[in-house]
């Protein structure tokens, strides 16, 4: 049987970072609280990373690759309701994994002046390709709205998804902190950002994709 090699220690520390920012926020975790979180002295993670910034980059450039790799409109055929759905499911699950970029996103931007540059672009990135899958599907008939009403739709896709992870924050009952074991059954699932945004574009779509995004939005009630 052959064995897998141990995980490096930097992507241990990746891993660990990562799962202490989304669980307590990245303002609240220290590089300290990540070398004690792995049982290492501080010296063995600044080996690795000079700083806790260079860990947020390198965790931001993860979240990127993801994102950027769901960016496509079907070149084969006209898109329809099926890809916006799982566009956003896939774009809903990806946030969530990297949620503290977006629970923070204000506060790591203005720091972090790439990390700015580049989520600006990654950020316009998702709202053109969903105003093309818009575009697409009004060509075939399955959706009636004016390029001004896309572009307003694709806009507002974004703002949804950049401030989900905040509003669920502000929402949360008093007590529970982010990644609580809870959070899931209080409602606060990363799908219900993806209903939020079909919500939007139902009004307007034909009858029988509008029937068609109630179905694919009912596991997420």
């Amino acid at each position: 049987m052959t064995r897998k090699p141990p995980r490096r220690t930097r992507e241990r520390i990746l891993e660990t970072s990562l799962a202490l920012f989304n669980r307590h926020g990245e303002p609240h975790v220290t590089t300290a609280d990540i070398a004690d979180e792995m049982n290492i002295s501080p010296g063995n993670l600044y080996y690795h990373f000079r700083n806790k910034d260079e860990i947020i980059g390198e965790l931001y450039d993860a979240l990127h690759a993801s994102i950027a790799s769901l960016l496509a409109i079907p070149a084969s055929r006209p898109p329809g309701v099926e890809d916006l759905w799982l566009l956003l499911h896939l774009l809903f699950e990806r946030m969530w994994q990297f949620r503290f970029v977006y629970r923070d996103v204000d506060d790591i931007t203005s720091r972090n002046t790439r990390i700015a540059a580049r989520f600006a672009g990654l950020t316009r990135g998702v709202q053109a390709v969903i105003a093309g899958t818009c575009r697409g599907m009004r060509d075939t008939g399955a959706l009636r709205a004016s390029d001004r009403e896309i572009d307003a739709l694709a806009t507002n896709v974004v703002v949804i998804a950049t401030y989900w992870m905040s509003f669920q924050r502000i929402s949360r009952p008093a007590g529970r902190h982010p990644g609580s074991a809870d959070e899931q059954a209080a409602g606060m699932r990363f799908e219900h950002g993806a209903y939020q945004v079909l919500a939007l574009l139902a009004p307007f779509l034909r009858d029988d994709e509008r029937a068609l995004v109630e179905r694919l939005s009912a596991d997420y009630l």
